[in-house]
């Protein structure tokens, strides 16, 4: 068996293993962390027997794969959190259909602004509607969810 830098194969698998770990943190994807585990198993094998590294290789890739094609669906599942996106568009929605006080003037050409449960958003509107005046929450015009578009009531 060849030895690079006097390191033994299976020390080499481990710490290939860790560069796929920190480039799976880099960059998030949820892919490579299945070539870590595969890194890993080929590790753990080779510490266990002698193989040469065409078998190696191949252990790597098979267990790689299977992980991958086998685990992921299920591990991003479990894994997958609630961003804050999904919790600023349930927010957002749940103020679709309410009314709102205009806090500064809203024009065609100009958005304003309104309040509504106790925060003000960014609105805009067909018509000019007058601070103070209460107005319906039609829909979210923004893709950053931080303008309505409002009618007067």
């Amino acid at each position: 068996m060849v030895r690079i830098m006097n390191l033994s194969p299976s020390l080499i698998w481990f710490l290939v293993g860790v560069v796929f770990l920190i480039a799976e943190l880099l960059i998030p994807g949820f892919i490579l962390i299945f070539f870590t585990a595969g890194c890993w198993i080929a590790g753990l094998i080779v510490w266990l027997t002698d193989i040469e590294l065409t078998i190696q290789i191949l252990i790597f890739t098979v267990s790689s794969l299977v992980l991958l094609f086998s685990l992921r669906k299920y591990s991003i599942k479990t894994f997958k959190g609630i961003t804050r996106d999904d919790i600023d568009d349930r927010y957002a929605d749940s103020k679709i259909g309410k009314t709102a006080i205009v806090t500064k003037t809203i024009t065609p050409s100009m958005p304003g602004e309104i309040k509504v449960m106790g925060s003000f958003w960014r609105a805009i509107s067909d018509v000019k509607i007058e601070e103070g005046q209460s107005v319906l929450i039609g829909s979210q015009e923004s893709e950053d969810g931080l303008t309505f578009k409002v009618k007067p009531l």
